[in-house]
């Protein structure tokens, strides 16, 4: 009796040991300094992409001009995202960071869309935007920013900008993800490849099968 209480603390701080060790995944932070994205590798598969070989590379790996330009408005929502992700600005490659420039013209609208792997923090900086997000419980949260004022929206949850001044409006999205990702609610379910049968959407929706096909011509399908 004395012997199995003497290992009884033992075996207690050992089962601990490799519970701990079983759930422990491998390190989350880079352990390099750097690891720009190979982006024309295609012989190795990788969650993300593997690093460009140090010795090709520069200080244009690290920088980014292109939200520095308004984006292009004309289309039928009148907004435009230019985004500042490891595909177009290889330096974020392991970092975990990234941005968007939003640009909406006065009525316009950044449409219902998610991301599906990051948090998104918006500030504005030029007009006014509703932004707003819908929670798992349905319930709508907003609010009307102007320039200087921030909103955050939590991972994956559909949210939008909508420009309710009469100015072009300008706003800088950070995300927590070098490559967040993005379904937009409206393209995705009526502009799909191949296309999600009319009876489907017409059900989901609850509208004839007639506005499906009406609005899936303005997408494409």
């Amino acid at each position: 009796m004395e012997l199995y209480y003497t290992k009884r603390p033992f075996l207690l701080f050992l089962s601990f040991t490799l519970l701990l060790v079983a759930s422990t995944r491998a390190d989350p932070d880079s352990l390099q300094d750097l690891c720009v994205a190979d982006l024309g590798a295609t012989s190795v598969v990788v969650n993300g992409f593997p690093c460009k070989p140090a010795s090709n590379v520069t200080s244009d790996d690290f920088f980014f001009a292109g939200l520095s330009m308004e984006g292009n408005t004309s289309n039928i929502f009148a907004s435009n995202v230019t985004a500042a992700n490891v595909l177009s600005f290889p330096g974020l490659n392991t970092l975990g960071v990234s941005m968007n420039r939003v640009d909406v013209a006065p009525g316009g609208l950044n449409p219902p869309h998610s991301h599906p792997r990051a948090t998104e923090l918006i500030i504005l900086l030029k007009g006014r935007l509703l932004v707003g997000f819908i929670s798992t419980s349905n319930q709508f949260f907003s609010k009307v920013l102007n320039p200087g004022e921030m909103f955050v929206v939590p991972k994956g949850l559909i949210h939008f900008q909508y420009n309710v001044g009469d100015k072009k409006a300008f706003a800088i999205t950070t995300f927590d993800s070098q490559l967040p990702g993005v379904v937009i609610a409206s393209t995705t379910l009526f502009g799909s490849t191949p296309a999600i049968p009319d009876d489907v959407l017409a059900k989901a929706f609850q509208v004839d099968q007639k506005v499906v096909t009406a609005i899936k011509s303005k997408f494409g399908n």
